[in-house]
């Protein structure tokens, strides 16, 4: 598999390694200095984006225009995700996103969905508390995101998130919103994530939680992800390669 390249900081410098490991071949790599366009065109199968915010847009949509199917681990784009399909659509292109592609996160995506449902109407506060490394822009992570819609999907009380200032702890006041999802977003030297789902009561906790403990993890699915989308079309995403139910 010839694969692009996209973002050659440390992700993208661990998927080179563990591409080749895996018998690929990088035909083509770029970065914030030498951003990916028509222009620049390298042929390949398959394109791996983990760049940065400001310039996933265009190149998701150099990839369509120039017929690569594209796995994008950048977030903080989505915002534009409705123009993305719709881009995707006119070129009949192939696009793989997720905010997280490690396997081990996204079976803990899953056991969160169970264990908000089991603990539906038994009195427990939910919160979630994601640390990253001190690199990281975007707060609170994207993989926390997601974490907190999918509770917030299986929940009965629960309908939107809000950024806190701090680990919830049971609270009994009124004037808290019951409603509310608190996600707390800490960054420390050296941490490649960890995300902790809580359920809190006047009496004792219930915690879910994932460590990564290298960046490996991240890589290796999102090489299973492209070795996957090739010979497709249309927008996936883990859910799909892993045969989860939606």
């Amino acid at each position: 598999m010839k694969i692009l390249l996209i973002g050659y900081g440390k992700m993208g410098q661990i998927i080179e390694k563990l591409a080749n490991q895996r018998g690929h071949q990088i035909v083509g790599k770029f970065d914030s200095k030498t951003p990916y366009s028509t222009e620049n065109h390298v042929q390949a199968d398959v394109a791996i984006e983990f760049s940065c915010p400001e310039l996933a847009l265009q190149h998701i949509n150099s990839c369509f225009i120039n017929n690569i199917p594209v796995v994008v681990g950048t977030t903080g784009w989505y915002n534009e995700f409705d123009q993305i399909k719709q881009n995707r659509i006119q070129h009949n292109g192939a696009l793989f996103t997720a905010t997280n592609f490690s396997l081990g996160v996204n079976l803990f995506f899953e056991m969160g969905k169970q264990l908000t449902k089991i603990m539906n109407g038994h009195n427990y506060q939910c919160n979630i508390h994601e640390i990253h490394h001190t690199e990281k822009k975007d707060a609170p992570s994207g993989t926390a995101i997601t974490l907190a819609e999918n509770v917030i999907k299986s929940s009965s009380t629960l309908n939107h998130w809000e950024l806190a200032d701090r680990v919830q702890e049971f609270n009994t006041h009124d004037s808290q919103d019951q409603n509310a999802l608190p996600i707390y977003a800490e960054r420390q030297p050296n941490v490649p994530g960890t995300h902790i789902l809580s359920f809190e009561s006047s009496v004792d906790s219930i915690k879910l939680e994932h460590e990564a403990k290298n960046r490996e993890g991240f890589a290796i699915g999102a090489i299973v992800a492209a070795e996957w989308l090739i010979g497709k079309t249309g927008v996936f995403g883990m859910s799909d390669l892993l045969n989860f139910e939606n």
